[in-house]
């Protein structure tokens, strides 16, 4: 039985009815008790033609939106703080409470900060308080949510973005993204590992240089030695993870491998590489306990960048993902490939941090000049 459960069934429905594209969107379509349309169908940007009905007129670019989603590594001791005033919000952090058995609103508005920095602890604060997000630009700019076409989450993000698109419930996404952490943070302490971010030079062969890093373990012993491109962020930004011995040897190496700076990041293993393989049968049995519907609007796998296309794809694709690169780049793309002279729709991030802005600049500057972050903190300066 989920833990999950120890929320009522009165609160889930009113949790996801409040963070799910499901509130009818910009359709007429009467709304069933719980919340979910009658036609989901109907809310799709570009319905597919069916014989007897009518299709819906393209929307006007510019009045679209996408929402882009954060991932681990964007959390902070305050983040929350500005959103407890929103309809709903305090109400998400309570069935978080229950769900993941400790009071997850003290940890991110107080910290201590080593504690939400732990990957069983910032994964779970980062996914809800960017739902939390979403209530307060559901109340500042109703607009954005109802005209909403397309969505994508970095790595844990991914998990906030299907719920948003109704393809899951809030507790049920919750309690996923626990058992995810807790076997990722599992997977970690089983080798010395971790993820080097680099900004690389033109001439920068990543792969191969992940090839001399592997080549440099085996000399130290290493018998299957990991390093590969975990994180394809923007052009010439990579983020490259494995064996400590390995990142240790792309440091070390910088300029002969043309890299031109070179940070190792504040997580405690090697996510979205072969390292992480332990922790796929936890998230996939727990997959296969909570229900996944087909997302309502186009969701973005990190996998290949592909919108998902059912709820198989969707629990395939969230397993995979954990040893598979994030293609962050090859979504970017994906969500904003257009012709000539189209108009970009408006982008939000939602939740801590700027960091998807960031690399959507370095991606698409004319998408970017229709990004805004939703703030998360009490102070606009944050």
């Amino acid at each position: 039985m989920l833990a999950s459960t120890a929320v009522t069934a009165a609160s889930r429905g009113k949790v996801r009815s409040l963070v799910s594209l499901s509130r009818r969107l910009s359709t007429s379509q009467p709304a069933s008790p719980n919340g979910d349309p009658e036609n989901p169908a109907l809310l799709l940007d570009i319905a597919q033609p069916e014989e007897g009905r009518q299709l819906r007129p393209r929307k006007d670019p510019s009045n679209r939106s996408v929402l882009l989603f954060p991932g681990q590594g964007s959390q902070f001791v305050g983040m929350g703080r500005g959103l407890l005033k929103y309809p709903n919000v305090k109400e998400m952090f309570t069935a978080a409470r229950k769900i993941l058995g400790y009071d997850l609103l003290s940890l991110c508005l107080e910290g201590p900060e080593r504690e939400l920095m732990k990957t069983v602890h910032c994964q779970p604060a980062v996914f809800v308080t960017s739902l939390a997000a979403v209530e307060r630009l559901n109340h500042e700019n109703p607009k954005a949510i109802e005209m909403c076409v397309a969505a994508a989450g970095f790595s844990v993000g991914e998990f906030a973005a299907l719920v948003f698109s109704g393809s899951m419930n809030f507790a049920d996404a919750l309690y996923a993204v626990k058992v995810r952490a807790e076997a990722m943070q599992k997977a970690s302490e089983l080798v010395p590992s971790g993820m080097l971010s680099i900004i690389g030079k033109p001439q920068a062969q990543y792969k191969y240089a992940c090839v001399q890093a592997k080549e440099h373990c085996k000399k130290l012993g290493i018998e299957e030695p990991v390093c590969s491109v975990a994180n394809y962020l923007f052009p010439d930004g990579r983020v490259i993870a494995g064996h400590q011995q390995a990142l240790d040897f792309l440091q070390q190496n910088a300029r002969q491998l043309h890299f031109g700076r070179t940070k190792l990041l504040p997580v405690s293993g090697a996510f979205h590489t072969e390292l992480m393989a332990s922790a796929a049968e936890p998230l996939r049995e727990v997959l296969r306990q909570v229900e996944v519907r087909a997302p309502e609007i186009r969701v973005h796998s990190n996998v290949d960048g592909k919108r998902y296309m059912n709820e198989k794809h969707v629990r395939r694709q969230l397993v995979k993902q954990l040893v598979s690169p994030v293609k962050w780049e090859q979504t970017l793309h994906e969500i904003y490939e257009r012709l000539q002279g189209e108009q970009f729709p408006q982008t939000f991030e939602m939740g801590p941090g700027k960091q998807l802005g960031a690399t959507l600049h370095k991606c698409n500057r004319k998408a970017f000049t229709n990004y805004a972050h939703v703030q998360v903190t009490a102070h606009e300066d944050q």
